[in-house]
């Protein structure tokens, strides 16, 4: 595109922003920003800092519900927004990521969280997304994958109550199994400043190799390379809605989904090699 045609589309992105010619769902979703402004923003990182490569793209579904379940690490959830990206620009789907109480605590985070597409990581609207046809996002780790230290890095931990698996049920939508290498070398979490932490209403307060020694510099993200790979779907239509109400049912499905992933993150760590190189 030419400067004077990138020149016009910027200035019609904001007379549409302007004058409120712009859409949100009824989460808050604003598609034409997120595509225009936050993940133009998350792109040159994705290609150029962690030179991102996805495998098994084509087992994501080209339209209807279906619910991305993948590992989490890295102290930040910068893989979130890593695998965000790749589907939206490789798959051609949004994803509708199902973040934490504390992310939409914070007024410009929460905000921006709904702007992109993320809701609070509830049954209702879990349930409402995947009915709707959305491909929805689940990280069942939650602070336990995020904050887990180096030494443990890609093993998974415990998955919850299979509360995503009851949901994929009720909606009778496929589970992605998602895995993600290359989160875990971005901030190497040797110790943790729990005092601090509680202090500040945190649910860790990480030492990495950079912070808190070298002070907001601390903060940049190692450049180590990524894989993100995206398994066959697993089915769950097969079904009745009931079913997600059977608790041995769903801790079954739930420690499978489990176990696929964690076989992927071992293949993908082996095919990526050293983090660095």
């Amino acid at each position: 595109m030419s400067e004077p045609d990138r020149a016009a589309e910027i200035l019609a992105f904001l007379r549409r922003r302007l004058n409120g010619e712009y859409e949100v769902d009824e989460f808050g979703y604003d598609p034409e920003l997120t595509d225009k402004v936050l993940l133009e923003l998350l792109r040159p990182i994705y290609h150029h800092w962690f030179r991102v490569e996805t495998v098994g793209v084509k087992n994501v579904p080209e339209d209807g519900g279906a619910l991305v379940v993948a590992n989490h690490s890295g102290t930040l959830p910068v893989d979130a927004l890593m695998t965000q990206v790749a589907l939206h620009d490789e798959a051609g789907r949004a994803l509708r990521l199902l973040g934490a109480d504390l992310v939409y605590q914070l007024p410009v985070l929460g905000h921006l969280s709904r702007k992109s597409g993320h809701t609070l990581a509830c049954r209702e609207d879990a349930d409402r997304m995947l009915r709707k046809g959305e491909l929805v996002g689940v990280f069942p780790e939650g602070y336990k994958g995020l904050g887990k230290p180096y030494a443990d890095r890609y093993k998974l931990q415990r998955f919850g109550r299979g509360g995503f698996v009851a949901s994929a049920i009720r909606a009778g939508v496929p589970i992605v199994p998602t895995a993600i290498v290359g989160a875990e070398e971005i901030y190497p979490k040797l110790g943790d400043m729990k005092t601090l932490a509680r202090a500040l209403g945190l649910p860790y307060l990480p030492i990495t190799p950079l912070f808190p020694w070298l002070g907001p510099l601390g903060l940049l993200p190692l450049p180590s390379k990524w894989m993100i790979g995206f398994g066959e779907p697993i089915r769950t239509d097969e079904y009745e809605p009931g079913a997600a109400d059977d608790p041995m049912l769903v801790f079954n499905l739930t420690d499978h989904v489990r176990e696929v992933i964690q076989q992927m993150l071992n293949e993908l760590r082996l095919r990526r090699g050293h983090a660095f190189v």
